[in-house]
């Protein structure tokens, strides 16, 4: 199981950095710009746990969130996550993610149910960033363990 964790943590380092590169560019872009997660793990830390109020932080706990929390889980929860491939069990998983998301941090961060504060653009953007970060923890998994994609062939009689 330790090798598996491990796996797990390495895939979600990579989906998180996947992530990260894709959250720097919509701000570069100016899409969305009260749509930070940076910003809201920064001040959550801050206001919860009284870190200081520094981009760092915020980006310290994504890290830590997309790395060890959905990695480890990830890998421990693989066999039960439905879907036939690794990147289909990512993107399952990727959607569970978003809902915890929408429905606990997205209040808690005042943004409102499904973030919802922010424009209705907010569930659908982070919607598709959490299915891209699962895409990429569940294919870099199971590059990992060794599964190759499944390629189903048809027989005519």
């Amino acid at each position: 199981m330790g090798t598996h964790i491990g796996k797990g943590i390495f895939a979600g380092f990579v989906a998180t950095l996947v992530l990260s590169a894709l959250m720097v560019m919509k701000g570069m872009m100016g899409l969305m710009p009260d749509l930070n997660a940076i910003k809201m793990l920064t001040a959550m830390a801050h206001g919860f746990m009284g870190t200081p109020a520094v981009p760092l932080v915020g980006w310290l706990l994504h890290f830590m969130i997309g790395t060890l929390a959905w990695g480890i889980l990830f890998a421990l929860l693989f066999k039960r996550i439905p879907g036939s491939s690794s990147t289909a069990k990512g993107l399952a998983f990727g959607t569970a993610a978003w809902l915890l998301m929408m429905v606990m941090v997205m209040p808690m961060a005042g943004a409102g149910f499904f973030g919802l504060h922010l424009g209705i653009g907010a569930p659908v953007a982070t919607l598709m960033l959490h299915w891209i970060f699962g895409a990429v923890l569940g294919a870099v998994y199971g590059k990992l363990l060794g599964h190759r994609r499944l390629v189903v062939t048809h027989t005519h009689a």
